[in-house]
């Protein structure tokens, strides 16, 4: 009887690192492990590393499976010597020192959108690396190497020295701001603007099903950055709009065509898969249903059900959950506020179900902007921690006009970079196809849908006068 293959996949994210192991025909699980990272914009990749070298450790070692995929937080920033020693802490994507440095780079090409896919923000490698030009110029100078989290975590794993040996894939690529996923190519000529040379060795693409490393033991798969991972992880396809909330929210959409977006609001990036996934981000999500959970001294779930027994619109009460400015629509300055408040309307089912409203409006001004760039939307996934609500899920359906699937519960991004592996390792064309269809359809009440809609418009109205 042939052994079972096995193959693992790993989340790198801000706040930790996680593992998967799962059979790589099936998918079934077979072990797991995970780790904290440190808090911060500005850390020592050392952190991560230690910490996969244990979550790897906790689940059998690296020969205790067939491959490997790792999959980490996009746009962070590791710059590496001649030598393949990391220069200075990583700057990571939610670091905003750089803001001022994607409006100099979006200044001097007024076509970057085009170049890239994307019109940059404080994100992006690009910016960070203009960062240190400008404010660091002897480490500037020293940088051979420009890496991801995720391929320099895949690059120590092989246990080479050698700076040309780093490799990735399309999706961490595209995340840069010096890479084309229309071409898949780098633009050397906006790196050269960011850093100052453009003398420096930067991974090798990859295609999404190739392996980055393969010495008859090892086998380490392309990887990924995490939306394109949890895309695969959750099993989407052309035509699925993923919404994740969180603690911020997100919204993208697996795309069979590249897109443009001279706005800015949404990024052009590709996937894992050799698709594309345009992606929009809002800043405030989960962490707004907390907040007015604790003003109105409830739980979660109790907000939940207070929230359900008002009616679509929450008598007229609009909720502008700007609580940390926005991201999409671009308004860093933007402040919460409820609007429409009257003697009758301003009770706490109101506020919570106003509340609710808000933050799903915004991430269908996300949604609907990629549908303003001709992304197909036949089906809405739901997942982060907030998916779990029934109120939201309910809401949900009601602001967007469509029944919603929600997956059931995992950890997508690992998932993904193991069901990466797992391709890499099979030879074939296509993704294997694992069993995680038994999604939930949360059916859509038309009754309610006609009010919700209205939330919508005048959500869009709202944020057109800001």
């Amino acid at each position: 009887m042939a052994s079972i293959k096995k193959v693992a996949g790993v989340d790198s994210s801000t706040q930790s690192v996680k593992i998967v192991v799962r059979d790589a025909a099936t998918g079934e699980l077979i072990s797991s492990a995970s780790r904290p990272h440190p808090d911060g914009t500005e850390v020592d990749p050392a952190h991560w590393w230690q910490a996969l070298q244990e979550v790897i450790a906790e689940v059998g070692g690296l020969e205790s499976f067939d491959a490997i995929g790792i999959a980490g937080q996009q746009h962070g920033m590791v710059v590496l010597d001649k030598n393949g020693e990391v220069i200075r802490p990583a700057l990571l994507w939610n670091d905003t020192r750089s803001s001022n440095s994607a409006y100099s780079l979006n200044n001097e090409f007024s076509d970057i959108h085009t170049r890239t896919g994307s019109k940059l923000v404080a994100s992006f490698t690009a910016t960070k690396l203009r960062w240190l030009k400008d404010n660091e110029p002897e480490n500037a100078k020293k940088v051979a190497a420009v890496a991801l989290p995720h391929d320099w975590l895949s690059w120590k794993l092989t246990g080479s020295k050698e700076i040309n040996d780093l490799f990735t894939d399309r999706s961490d690529a595209s995340g840069t701001g010096y890479f084309n996923p229309a071409n898949n190519k780098y633009d050397l000529e906006i790196l050269e603007k960011a850093l100052g040379h453009a003398n420096i060795v930067l991974p090798k693409v990859l295609e999404p099903n190739q392996f980055g490393f393969d010495n008859g033991k090892l086998r380490i798969s392309a990887g990924a950055g995490d939306n394109a991972s949890g895309a695969i992880g959750v099993g989407a396809t052309v035509g699925d709009l993923i919404i994740s909330l969180g603690t911020s929210g997100t919204a993208f959409a697996v795309s069979a065509t590249p897109t443009q977006d001279n706005s800015g609001e949404i990024a052009g990036f590709a996937d894992a898969s050799g698709n594309f996934l345009p992606l929009a981000c809002t800043l405030n999500a989960a962490k707004v249903f907390n907040a007015t959970a604790e003003l109105l001294g409830l739980t979660f779930e109790k907000y939940s059900e207070l929230a359900l027994q008002a009616e679509p619109g929450a008598g007229g009460l609009l909720f502008m959950p700007h609580f940390d400015g926005e991201r999409t629509p671009d308004r860093p300055d933007a402040k919460g506020s409820i609007q429409g408040i009257t003697h009758s309307n301003f009770t706490p089912s109101n506020i919570a179900r106003a509340s609710i409203e808000g933050v799903i409006a915004g991430i269908a001004y996300a949604g609907f902007g990629l549908e303003k760039l001709g992304v197909a939307r036949k089906r809405i996934l739901l997942i982060g921690g907030a998916a779990k609500n029934p109120a939201v899920r309910k809401i949900a359906t009601e602001i967007f006009g469509q029944d919603i699937f929600v997956p059931p519960a995992g950890e997508y991004v690992a998932d993904g970079a193991a069901r990466q592996a797992a391709w890499a390792l099979s030879g074939e064309k296509d993704l294997p196809i694992w069993s995680n269809s038994d999604f939930e359809k949360i059916l859509m009440d038309t009754s309610k849908s006609a009010a919700a809609e209205q939330v919508r418009k005048r959500y869009f109205e709202a944020l057109s006068k800001m």
